[in-house]
């Protein structure tokens, strides 16, 4: 208990005695298709705007046909392997792991370190796409208790155990110039495109490490919560909005993860500022139109059955965030928008902004991202018009 504690701390974590794990059933997008107090006749037609070529367009600027026609687009690729096995009742990627992967050579490669083959692991997942790869243990507490079936509507038995006993954790960059362009539909490219690249890159990682003789089950927004994960992994820290804040992307990142029996090397825990900055910053919260997000300091508070219980942290209102996304027929991105976080760090005055937050000079650094102007909305039309396409 003492090193699971002290790993906590590292981690940023505050776990306490109550601690229930979750079942995927009571994820917000799952309670919109059994739960009457989530599910209406708006959160039933934000979905059919994925799947329906004939809708009547507004007019309005981010939500006409054309912005439309390319988030659903895309979507594709995800949506192709998620719907390959809907006749066996699962929706792989988003309510089950992925099957698509060949069998192994039967013979094993074997590891003598560790640590070099975490190193390896880290090389050729770059290779296959991923932008970044963290490394840690398979941490019971964050895998659902229960797989979801969208079929029948109720929990069907978890597929991933703690037999494999590490987890490759990716995360992609999402498109920042369509983020600005939230909220809008045509925003929702942005979080479309980097679901379809995950799962490519996630299938492909999977693929080699099973070509290495060894087992390794891929997974995107199933089997488990993977914001800790990503903690413990080392790819950033937990922000005021919900999300994870890389150094390298801030908040504008979607995850992955390959479970794995592969010996391998963990990372630790990283921290440059995030939290002490958060504590300030109430950028995301002012800027959440549903009113979902944390005001005040962390907290043990449970909105609904759609947050986890037993730990002190930032919690976002799932039911107001959601309700927000089937009223605007899209998915909203506004948080990380207006996130002082969300920055290209290729510039070097990002990298020096990033570096004052990092220090007791923050409120100067606060001061300076409001008065920057960064951040605000750029209209879609505009995105459209920008010589090729952005």
């Amino acid at each position: 208990m003492d090193r699971v504690r002290d790993r906590d701390t590292e981690a940023g974590f505050d776990v306490r005695e109550d601690f229930r794990r979750f079942s995927q059933r009571d994820d917000i997008f799952c309670r919109s298709f059994w739960d009457p107090e989530v599910r209406t006749h708006r959160s039933d037609m934000f979905y059919e705007t994925y799947r329906t070529p004939k809708l009547t367009w507004r007019s309005v600027d981010g939500f006409t046909q054309r912005d439309y026609a390319l988030r659903n687009a895309s979507w594709h690729v995800t949506d192709i392997f998620a719907e390959l096995r809907d006749g066996d009742d699962r929706r792989e990627g988003f309510l089950d792991p992925y099957t698509s992967v060949r069998e192994g050579p039967g013979s094993t490669l074997p590891v003598e370190s560790p640590e070099e083959m975490a190193r390896e692991i880290k090389h050729a997942a770059k290779t296959l796409g991923a932008d970044l790869v963290g490394i840690t243990g398979n941490d019971e507490r964050w895998l659902y208790t229960h797989a979801y079936s969208r079929e029948n509507e109720h929990e069907k038995p978890q597929e991933i155990s703690t037999d494999l006993g590490n987890v490759i954790v990716i995360a992609q960059s999402m498109d920042r110039e369509l983020l600005s362009t939230a909220p809008s539909a045509l925003s929702g490219t942005a979080t479309g495109a980097t679901y379809s690249r995950d799962t490519i890159v996630l299938l492909a990682i999977a693929q080699y490490i099973v070509n290495l003789g060894y087992r390794a089950v891929a997974s995107m927004n199933d089997s488990a919560l993977v914001i800790p994960l990503a903690i413990q992994a080392g790819l950033g820290e937990y922000g005021r909005h919900g999300l994870l804040i890389t150094r390298e992307y801030g908040p504008r990142v979607r995850l992955g993860k390959v479970f794995t029996d592969l010996p391998l090397a963990h990372d630790r825990p990283v921290r440059f500022g995030v939290k002490e900055t958060c504590d300030l910053c109430r950028a995301c919260t002012k800027g959440c139109p549903a009113g979902a997000i944390d005001d005040g300091e962390p907290s043990t508070v449970v909105h609904n059955r759609s947050n986890i219980q037993g730990i002190r942290k930032w919690t976002t209102d799932a039911e107001k965030c959601f309700r927000f996304w089937a009223n605007q027929n899209t998915d909203c991105s506004i948080c990380i928008r207006v996130c002082p976080y969300n920055r290209d760090y290729r510039d070097r005055w990002s990298r020096v902004w990033r570096r004052l937050a990092g220090t007791r000079l923050r409120r100067f650094a606060l001061w300076l991202d409001r008065i920057s102007g960064r951040g605000e909305r750029l209209r879609p039309s505009r995105w459209w018009a920008a010589p090729g396409g952005a």
